[in-house]
C-alpha cells in the first residue's frame, strides 16, 4: 500500500496547488486548469468505464451494480442536494460565507473516495493503480480551484482557502490509508469509488464546459479519451 499512498499524496498536491492558482490570482494557470477540466473529464470517463468497472464487477459480484450506483448517488447527495453553491472550477461572485464551507462538506466525502479509488486499484493491479492515479489527479487542480474560490468569495482568507483545499488532499489520504483496514472497503472500495469517479466525470465536470463556445474544450474531452487509450497501450507493453 506504501506506493499507492505516495501516489495519493501527489494527487493531494494537486488540490493545494489549484488554491495557489486562486489565492495567486494566477490567469493563465487558472485559464490552463479550466482545459484540465475538461482534459480529465474524458480521461476519468474512459477508466471508469473501460477499467474500473469491470474490475469492480469482478471484486464485488452481484452487488456491484447496487455500489455503484450508491457511489453516484452519495456524491450527488453531498454535493448538489445538502451543498446550495456547488460547482467545478473558479467561483467569482461573492457568496455566502457559508457557501465555502458546505462545498469543502460535500467535497470530503467525495475526496476520500478518490483515495479508496486509488488504493483499491493498486489491490487489482499496479497499472490500474497508476491510471486511476492519473485521472484523480487531472481533477484535482480544478478542485482545489473550486473550494478555495468559494472560501474567497464568502469572505475567508487566502490560508483559510488554501487549508480547505489541504483538508481534501488530506481526506485522499484517509481513503488511502484506511482502504486496506476496513475489510468491506478492500472487497467493495472498487465499485463504490466506480459510481463516484462516473459521477465526477460526467456530472460535475463535463457541464462546466459543454455549454461553452468553440472547440479546444471539447477537443481536450476526446483528447483526454484518447490520451487513455494510449496510456493503456504503453501500460500493456511494460
Amino acid at each position: 500500500m506504501s506506493s499507492a499512498f505516495w501516489y495519493a499524496f501527489v494527487a493531494a498536491l494537486g488540490n493545494v496547488v489549484g488554491a495557489l492558482a486562486v489565492t495567486r490570482r494566477a490567469a493563465r494557470e487558472l485559464a490552463l486548469i479550466e482545459h484540465f477540466v475538461a482534459f480529465g473529464a474524458g480521461f476519468m470517463l474512459s477508466v471508469a468505464l473501460v477499467e474500473v468497472l469491470p474490475e469492480a464487477f469482478v471484486r464485488s459480484g452481484s452487488a456491484a451494480p447496487a455500489l455503484v450506483l450508491a457511489g453516484y448517488l452519495a456524491v450527488h447527495f453531498t454535493q448538489h442536494t445538502l451543498t446550495p453553491h456547488f460547482h467545478f472550477g473558479e467561483e467569482t461572485h461573492a457568496v455566502n460565507r457559508l457557501a465555502g464551507t458546505s462545498a469543502l462538506v460535500g467535497l470530503l466525502l467525495h475526496t476520500f473516495f478518490d483515495g479508496v479509488a486509488i488504493a483499491s486499484a493498486f489491490l487489482v493491479r499496479p497499472a490500474l493503480g497508476l491510471m486511476v492515479f492519473i485521472a484523480i489527479f487531472l481533477h484535482k487542480l480544478p478542485e482545489g480551484v473550486t473550494v478555495s474560490s468559494l472560501m474567497i468569495a464568502g469572505g475567508r482568507s487566502g490560508r483559510q482557502a488554501i487549508g480547505a483545499a489541504a483538508m481534501l488532499g488530506a481526506a485522499t489520504l484517509a481513503g488511502v490509508a484506511l482502504t486496506d483496514r476496513i475489510a468491506f472497503l478492500i472487497h467493495h472500495g472498487l465499485a463504490l469509488s466506480a459510481g463516484v469517479t462516473i459521477y465526477v466525470a460526467a456530472s460535475n465536470l463535463v457541464p462546466e464546459f459543454q455549454g461553452k463556445p468553440g472547440w479546444k474544450l471539447p477537443g481536450a474531452f476526446f483528447a483526454g479519451a484518447a490520451v487513455f487509450y494510449l496510456t493503456k497501450a504503453l501500460l500493456v507493453r511494460t
